[in-house]
């Protein structure tokens, strides 16, 4: 299907444009599906005691949430390409939002495994979010495009970690029971997605132009009828199932890391059920810039090695995840295995960025059917992994360590993706097509010819920017051990109750992926005010403390906390230099043609 109008750029700021409404709504709403899809997965240690779950049949719950969504993800891709993305993320929002609150009227193992089946369903939204941004955007912009909302996302995955549990505990500061709080937690989740689909339905269109029924009806499109045999060709090719294979050693880890993280934490770490869901969280935090960043590096390959640059940097993505995940497997001591962790699932999440950065191109008249053959995959592999953590015989590391050594081998599964001269000349062409209308629009303004990337340009500020995200990332691994005397340091030694843990939490999260998106310069400002304004509010605490009254003296930790503070004041004003993502993109939106020229 040839798709006219689309967007080659990227303006996160706009909701201006047909193109940017359906980004912004698709990536949020698959935030809310994978926040109430994996809701209960940091609550299941106070679920697992009322109910009297076993291993096994909590293994059974965590393959029955994830295998569903293979038939669904299969048949949401179908009617994609039939009916478009617009009505089926509505129908998927509203309908889907059923079991996510009916888990709430649970009372044994056989109807939570049943509801949990139910949920399971709204996992199919990534494929309607993958197809809506692909149809949106070029070639040039859709790698980026097609990361960047199923990362943001993903991000539902890490967020819920956080919140389910400071949900569950307001409910319980209310003088509700345990089992009362976990079950209207999930309610609450699954009212917001029902809203959310009513908007889905509002606020976007099916394609640039307008939706399906209008443009078949003006005959700008093909009918139902024509689009019949595109499931049939995507089955028969066997790059499909290739994708298939990897994308299950990269999403499928994702799935199941998110499903048992808080518990592993808490039996292997002895850590509480909140700092448990902390730690758990951060694996899928890192989707607010690693998913992204495995797109955006995609739109880089492709511009020297057309498509099969998208495959050579798939493979290495995921063969870096294998080897991270056997180290994360071995890692023993909790200061040690945060940083594997958020390695690790920097190169699962740019994986699937990758993967899905390649998907548009395999066969345009079965988007739909493709990626959702392909997102099935990674359902699949979460199936597989299921069966290793319900085995009473295999411990979690085990489970882990062989899970890494499959990861490894499924790498050698990119050799199979292919492309044609054909299609790698189709491709390059529609790529430059792009890249001339993107120059058309930008001209006029002042290109950015002193800030070429490369490392004889890296500037002092630069390396401080550098050195300073390490730190931070550092300091909040540091926090998370030590998260009792974190909580007690800031209250100043007051009882605020959920308030305390709130602070305590907003502290690390700012930390650590705050420091990883300054490490990388990416919305570099932001990240760096974020973190500003927590150390000024370290500054308070340092001041208000026993030590206040020596600022200068003896007051090493105030004197300390507020040069980071004023470091990050000039990093706000100044911005991100020449090594940083933000460069890149920037570049992207102001490209001169000078550098145009050589990067095609």
């Amino acid at each position: 299907m040839d798709v006219r109008n689309k967007a080659t750029s990227i303006d996160l700021f706009s909701l201006k444009t047909r193109q940017m409404r359906a980004f912004h709504m698709s990536w949020f709403a698959f935030f809310l599906c994978f926040f109430a899809w994996f809701g209960i997965a940091p609550l299941m240690a106070v679920v697992r005691e009322e109910l009297s779950l076993t291993k096994e049949q909590i293994g059974n719950t965590i393959i029955a949430s994830v295998a569903i969504t293979i038939f669904a993800r299969l048949l949401i891709g179908w009617l994609c390409d039939r009916i478009g993305p617009r009505l089926c993320y509505t129908g998927l929002l509203v309908f889907g939002s059923i079991p996510v609150m009916c888990i709430g009227f649970a009372t044994g193992y056989q109807s939570f495994l049943l509801f949990r089946l139910g949920i399971g369903v709204i996992g199919a939204s990534f494929v309607i979010t993958q197809y809506h941004t692909s149809v949106m955007f070029a070639p040039n912009c859709v790698g980026t495009a097609n990361a960047t909302s199923a990362g943001w996302g993903n991000l539902g995955g890490g967020v819920t970690q956080m919140v389910m549990p400071l949900l569950f505990g307001a409910w319980v500061a209310f003088d509700y029971s345990q089992a009362f709080s976990w079950r209207a937690s999930m309610v609450v989740a699954g009212g917001v997605c029902f809203v959310t689909g009513l908007a889905y339905y509002a606020f976007t269109t099916d394609l640039p132009d307008g939706n399906f029924k209008e443009l078949r009806a003006k005959g700008e499109m093909p009918t139902k009828e024509r689009t019949k045999g595109g499931f049939r060709m995507a089955l028969r090719d066997p790059r499909v199932w290739a994708l298939f294979v990897i994308y299950a050693a990269c999403f499928g880890i994702e799935l199941t890391i998110n499903n048992i993280a808080a518990l592993y934490y808490m039996d292997y770490f002895d850590l509480g059920i909140k700092t448990a869901g902390l730690v758990a969280g951060l694996f899928g935090l890192m989707n607010i810039f690693a998913r992204t960043l495995g797109g955006f590096i995609s739109d880089r390959f492709v511009r020297k090695g057309g498509l099969r640059g998208r495959v050579r940097w798939l493979f290495i993505a995921l063969m870096v995840e294998g080897v991270a995940l056997i180290f994360f497997s071995q890692m023993r001591v909790l200061a040690l295995a945060i940083p594997v962790m958020i390695i690790f699932s920097l190169f699962v999440q740019m994986s699937e960025g990758a993967t899905y950065s390649i998907v548009p191109f395999i066969n345009k008249k079965a988007i739909g059917a493709v990626a959702g053959i392909v997102g099935a995959g990674g359902n699949m592999g979460a199936v597989g992994a299921g069966f290793l953590f319900r085995a009473e015989a295999i411990s979690y590391p085990q489970a882990l360590l062989i899970l890494g050594g499959l990861v490894f081998l499924c790498s050698f599964a990119t050799f199979a993706v292919r492309f044609s001269p054909a299609a790698e000349a189709a491709a390059a062409e529609e790529f430059d097509t792009a890249v001339a209308r993107r120059r058309k629009a930008l001209e006029g303004r002042k290109p950015l010819r002193d800030l070429i990337p490369g490392l004889k340009h890296v500037r002092p500020m630069d390396v401080l920017r550098i050195y300073l995200g390490i730190a931070l990332v550092i300091k909040g691994v540091y926090f998370i051990v030590n998260m009792s005397d974190l909580e007690h340091t800031l209250s100043l030694g007051q009882d605020l109750g959920q308030g305390q843990t709130l602070i305590a939490w907003s502290v690390v999260f700012a930390h650590v992926i705050g420091g990883a998106s300054l490490a990388l310069g990416f919305v570099t400002r932001l990240s760096a005010a974020v973190n500003a304004i927590i150390l000024l509010g370290a500054v308070v605490v340092h001041i208000a403390g026993p030590a206040g009254g020596a600022l200068v003296g003896d007051n090493l930790s105030f004197q300390f906390t507020a040069f980071i503070f004023f470091t990050l004041v000039l990093q706000v004003w100044r911005g991100a230099g020449p090594l940083s993502l933000d460069h890149l993109l920037r570049m992207d939106n102001d490209k001169e043609p000078d550098v145009l020229e050589r990067t095609l």
